[in-house]
């Protein structure tokens, strides 16, 4: 019996696709029903099967969108050329399966749970047999659920590691072995977005303007509260990251972060995010209880912003700038330094100006790919000049602060050398005019803190402010 005469069966999930396509539409069915989350163990009372398919019928799935294994879709459809009959054999519910046979354009017969019979583990393998009969067709998994199913397969195709394909070659002839994506450190670290903990440094400015930062137990403070701060910020990345999924996939950066590409899995970042928000509880407590309130009013910020805000034009730079500026408060509560009127201020208005430097960085790349609004997003096309407009302004606004503040009988008594700070506006001048001229060249990155760490010319401008604050102490 030659190979283009037996069936070829692919399995779905973590094979054709490296994401599991019930674990998102779990996920989907939070965002856009999340009542209905309360009446799964009603529908699990009556079987799996039954939960997958009112799963699907409330969610909206686009599998367009989903990740697909290319090298393995690639000899899929070679093997077909030969006149291969070849079979998407899922635990998918069929609504979902479907769909994906729909847009492969490649399957000639599509196996999948139907809403009675879960078509998963033993009860794939017998369907399989009783469609083809025993070693009468080759099928392609990626787990250890499918070793049953290899057992009465004619050859096990293994999407996996090589001891994955051990496994497999144990209880089936092997045939072709393919790589699945890898989740090494490397991805984690880019999942839960380390380089983003440098915002968190803001947490230092009070204690640093306050001249009281190498006093031992305020830098064991504020030390404490960035870390935390940095656990907390990283848990509510993974869960924003997983409910985003749709629209990162659409975003043409966006769309290789790891939980977009299917390189990590979504249980997996459910886990590692809960395991973050604990740690970050915990550190919150030690840290002190002020500090621990401010830390749990921006988690909650941060989600009003993830689920909700960010889609209100101006609410959402808004909403942005405070985030920010929590960090500020934040500090002053774990180390017990009043907070500053002109910091709080400055804040406000240098991180709403780069707030509007991320909206119109969004907005003018959609446009400039055809669309005319941003993927979740309230702007259009149309608000460009009005975005850029109100960033310069907030960017300018700034400035007025600064040099109000410098004039303070606050900043006389608490500088030595009070002359020299007036050299802090005019590179403020230069930074912010410099940022939004980039931008509307289209030269911005959509992160404009990430920019400005490796925009060489925005390190200089940093470390002379640096350099004018030390001459005025």
């Amino acid at each position: 019996m030659n190979d283009s005469s037996v069936p070829l069966c692919v399995d779905l999930d973590g094979t054709l696709t490296p994401v599991d396509t019930l674990h998102e539409s779990l996920l989907r069915l939070a965002r856009q029903a999340p009542i209905a989350i309360l009446a799964l163990p009603f529908w699990l009372r009556t079987g799996k099967a039954r939960m997958k398919r009112e799963v699907a019928v409330r969610t909206t799935f686009d599998s367009a969108l989903l990740p697909l294994n290319s090298e393995l879709l690639a000899w899929l459809k070679t093997e077909r050329e030969t006149g291969r009959r070849v079979v998407l054999a899922t635990a998918a519910d069929s609504l979902v399966a479907r769909q994906v046979a729909d847009r492969v354009n490649l399957f000639d017969e599509v196996i999948a749970s139907d809403g009675v019979r879960n078509v998963s583990g033993d009860a794939k393998r017998a369907a399989l047999v009783e469609r083809f009969g025993e070693k009468g067709f080759d099928y392609v998994g990626n787990e250890r659920a499918d070793e049953c199913v290899w057992r009465s397969a004619r050859k096990a195709v293994v999407v996996g590691t090589n001891r994955q394909a051990a496994r497999a070659g144990r209880v089936a002839n092997l045939g072709r072995i393919f790589a699945a994506p890898r989740s090494g450190p490397k991805v984690w670290l880019k999942a839960v977005r380390l380089h983003q903990w440098v915002k968190n440094t803001l947490i230092f400015l009070p204690a640093i303007l306050a001249h009281r930062i190498l006093v031992p137990d305020v830098f064991l403070h504020a030390l404490g509260a960035f870390i935390a701060f940095g656990l907390c910020a990283s848990s509510v990345y993974l869960l924003n990251d997983l409910f985003d999924l749709s629209a990162d996939r659409l975003h043409p950066r966006k769309r290789n972060r790891p939980f977009a590409a299917g390189l990590l899995s979504a249980r997996s970042g459910l886990f590692a995010s809960g395991a973050l928000f604990c740690a970050a509880a915990l550190l919150a407590v030690v840290v002190g209880w002020k500090f621990a309130a401010v830390l749990a009013g921006y988690y909650l910020l941060t989600w009003a912003y993830s689920l909700r805000l960010k889609r209100a034009a101006s609410v959402d730079v808004m909403t942005l700038a405070g985030l920010y500026t929590i960090r500020i408060v934040a500090g002053s509560a774990a180390t017990s330094i009043p907070l500053s009127f002109w910091l709080l201020a400055f804040s406000v208005f240098i991180f709403l100006s780069l707030g509007f430097v991320k909206r119109y960085t969004e907005l003018d790349e959609a446009r400039q790919a055809g669309n005319m609004t941003a993927t979740g997003r309230g702007y259009t096309a149309a608000d460009l000049p009005l975005v850029m407009t109100l960033g310069v302004a907030a960017g300018y606004c700034t400035v007025v602060v600064m040099a109000l503040y410098i004039n303070s009988t606050e900043s006389q008594l608490l500088y030595t050398h009070n002359k020299p700070l007036w050299l802090i506006c005019p590179l403020l001048l230069y930074w912010i005019s410099r940022v939004w001229l980039l931008t509307t060249r289209g030269l911005m990155h959509d992160d404009p803190v990430v920019f400005a760490l490796r925009d060489r010319l925005s390190l200089v401008v940093l470390g002379l402010l640096g350099l004018v604050v030390l001459l005025s102490i």
